[in-house]
C-alpha cells in the first residue's frame, strides 16, 4: 500500500525526531575531532597493516632477481644449493617451520624444502627451484648444450612462494599450509632423468594426505596467458579462475583448456588429490638461453600472487556435498 501523505506534513509531525537525529551524527563528529590524536596511530598502523598484507609483485621481483644471480641452478650444483639455503633463511625468518627433505636422485643429491604455517587439512603451494642443464630447445644449435638460467622456469614460481610466505596469515586460513619448493624438476630427457623427481619423491613419502595442491610454475612472463591445465582438478581449476575474474584478471587468467602437461601437480593426481597447475606454457624462451630476468614482469607475479592469496582467505574449495542418506 503506498503513501500519498505529501512531505511537509512528514516532516511537521517528525521535526523532534530528524533534529535529534541530526544533532547525534553532529556529536559523533565532534568527538571524533577531540579523540583525533589518540585514534590517529591506531587507523594509521590498521591501514598499514592491512597494505602490508598485499602481495607485491616488487618485491616477488627481487626474488627473481636474487635467484638469477646464482646463476643456473641445476640440482646438485653449488647454486642450488645456496638457493635451498636463500630460501629457507627468508621462510624461517618470517616464522615458518621449515624442513628439508634430502633425497638422492640417479647419484645426485637434492633436497625438498617445505615450510609449514598453521592449523587445519593440509594445502600444499608448490614450485620448483632448480633449472635446466642444457638449453635444448634454444634457436641457436652452438648454444644448446649451455644451461638455462630460468629466470622465469623456475624463479618465477620460487618467488611468488616467498612472497606468499610473507603476506599470508595462518590464523585467516583455515588450513595448515605448506610451502614446498621442489628440487629435480626440470632436467628429463637429459642423460636418463624423469621430470617431476622431486615432486614424485614428496608425494610417495607423505605421512599426510593433502586435501588439495596447488603449482605455479613459469607463470612471471611479461606477455602473461595463463591457460587452464587438462589434466588439473576441474572443480580446483575452477574456483581458481573465479578468483581471478573477481580480481579483474580474466584477461590473463583465460578461461579455456589449452594444454596437458606432465608438472609437479602430476604425482599427487596419481594418488587421488584434488591438484591444479598454474601455468604458462606460452614462452618462447622455454628451455632456452634466452630464459632471463628481462622477461619476468612484476605485474605478472603479482597477479598469480593475489589470486593464490585470495582463494586461500576466502576458505579455498567450498566442501564436496555428500549424497542423501
Amino acid at each position: 500500500m503506498r503513501n500519498n501523505r505529501p512531505a511537509a506534513a512528514v516532516l511537521r509531525e517528525r521535526w523532534l525526531e530528524l533534529v535529534l537525529l541530526v544533532g547525534f551524527f553532529g556529536l559523533l563528529a565532534w568527538l571524533a575531532t577531540l579523540a583525533d590524536p589518540y585514534v590517529r596511530p591506531y587507523v594509521v598502523a590498521w591501514v598499514e597493516e592491512r597494505l602490508s598484507l598485499r602481495f607485491d609483485g616488487d618485491r616477488a621481483f627481487q626474488h627473481v632477481a636474487a635467484q638469477v644471480a646464482l646463476g643456473p641452478r641445476p640440482t646438485g650444483s653449488e647454486a642450488s644449493r645456496q638457493t635451498a639455503e636463500y630460501i629457507a633463511r627468508h621462510v624461517s625468518a618470517l616464522g615458518w617451520q621449515v624442513e628439508n627433505q634430502d633425497f638422492v636422485y640417479r647419484g645426485t643429491p637434492a633436497r625438498n624444502i617445505i615450510a609449514r604455517a598453521g592449523q587445519g587439512p593440509v594445502v600444499i603451494l608448490g614450485a620448483h627451484y632448480d633449472t635446466r642443464r642444457q638449453a635444448d630447445r634454444d634457436p641457436d644449435p652452438a648454444r644448446r648444450s649451455e644451461p638455462v638460467l630460468g629466470a622465469n622456469d623456475g624463479a618465477s614460481g620460487v618467488a611468488v612462494l616467498l612472497e606468499l610466505a610473507r603476506v599470508l596469515r595462518p590464523a585467516r586460513i583455515p588450513y595448515e599450509i605448506w610451502l614446498v619448493f621442489f628440487d629435480a624438476e626440470d632436467n628429463g630427457g637429459l642423460d636418463g632423468w624423469e621430470f617431476i623427481a622431486g615432486s614424485t619423491f614428496l608425494a610417495n613419502n607423505l605421512a599426510v594426505k593433502p586435501e588439495m595442491v596447488i603449482v605455479v610454475d613459469m607463470i612471471g612472463d611479461a606477455d602473461q596467458q595463463i591457460y587452464q591445465e587438462r589434466t588439473s582438478t576441474r572443480a580446483l581449476v575452477e574456483r581458481i579462475w573465479q578468483v581471478a575474474a573477481e580480481l579483474g584478471y580474466q584477461g590473463f587468467f583465460l578461461p579455456s583448456v589449452k594444454y596437458s602437461i606432465v608438472d609437479d601437480h602430476t604425482p599427487f593426481l596419481r594418488l587421488g588429490i584434488p591438484a591444479a597447475d598454474l601455468i604458462d606454457f606460452d614462452y618462447p624462451s622455454w628451455h632456452t638461453t634466452q630464459d632471463t630476468l628481462d622477461k619476468v614482469s612484476p605485474d605478472s607475479l603479482e597477479r598469480v600472487g593475489r589470486v593464490v592469496q585470495r582463494f586461500l582467505e576466502q576458505g579455498g574449495l567450498p566442501p564436496t556435498p555428500q549424497p542423501a542418506r
